[in-house]
């Protein structure tokens, strides 16, 4: 694959990613308005300076989780048979991806139930933050959202192992969480004013995204795989 080709596909993977984003924000709202919404109330915010540091941690966060899987998926193609195992990593990713998105559309077989972090302990540590101050206080809470249980996060974050570098991983799930920003900004002024027919076209919306993604990803893969095996036999 050329650099011209490798650079496209990149911005794709991308634009897929920021589109998910900002489709998901009915799903946004629906799983964490309320959170978010009631968080900033306890909180007392005055200002902008927490609702930036809130959302700039989550998004961070979600920038951190794309390396770390990207970081991943170049140790599990660093070994063996490197060319080989690069294509069925993106196979796997693209049917796990796939199946992500249809558990947005609520009709997989199999339900997310994944999270980066134990949720008993994620919902304790946000109603914690409350005390540490509005600017701390949103920090700690911004990173603990962006380590919430969402199949939509969970769908990028597997999408970035099979980045072709740790770099782009980060890129592809920072796309992903300035797609979520016009949604989750205004979500405690919003929630509750987007009724839920919307909110569940949105999902639709965002589901397909995923969809697409896993399905461009799993079509990579195997054109990957199909080349190395030729070539290494």
């Amino acid at each position: 694959m050329d650099h011209s080709q490798h650079q496209t596909i990149a911005e794709f993977s991308y634009w897929l990613a920021f589109m998910t984003g900002i489709l998901g924000s009915g799903h946004c709202l629906g799983m964490c308005g309320g959170l978010v919404s009631s968080f900033f109330i306890r909180l007392g915010a005055k200002g902008i300076w927490p609702y930036l540091a809130y959302h700039g941690a989550r998004v961070g966060i979600y920038t951190i989780v794309g390396f770390i899987a990207a970081s991943l998926g170049a140790v599990l193609i660093s070994t063996g048979q490197f060319g080989k195992l690069q294509g069925v990593l993106q196979i796997v990713a693209g049917i796990v991806v796939i199946l992500l998105g249809l558990d947005l559309l609520g009709v997989s077989p199999i339900r997310n139930k994944l999270s980066f972090a134990p949720v008993a302990w994620l919902r304790k540590q946000f109603g914690l933050a409350v005390q540490k101050g509005p600017v701390v206080g949103a920090l700690i809470g911004g990173a603990i959202n962006g380590l919430m249980p969402c199949s939509m996060t969970m769908a990028m974050a597997v999408k970035a192992t099979t980045a072709p570098s740790i770099i782009e991983g980060g890129l592809l799930m920072l796309a992903f969480g300035a797609g979520t920003l016009p949604s989750m900004l205004s979500a405690s002024f919003l929630f509750g004013k987007i009724g839920p027919k919307l909110r569940g076209w949105l999902l639709k919306g965002a589901a397909l995204f995923v969809i697409a993604l896993g399905v461009s990803t799993l079509w990579q893969g195997i054109r990957y795989y199909s080349v190395m095996r030729n070539l290494l036999g």
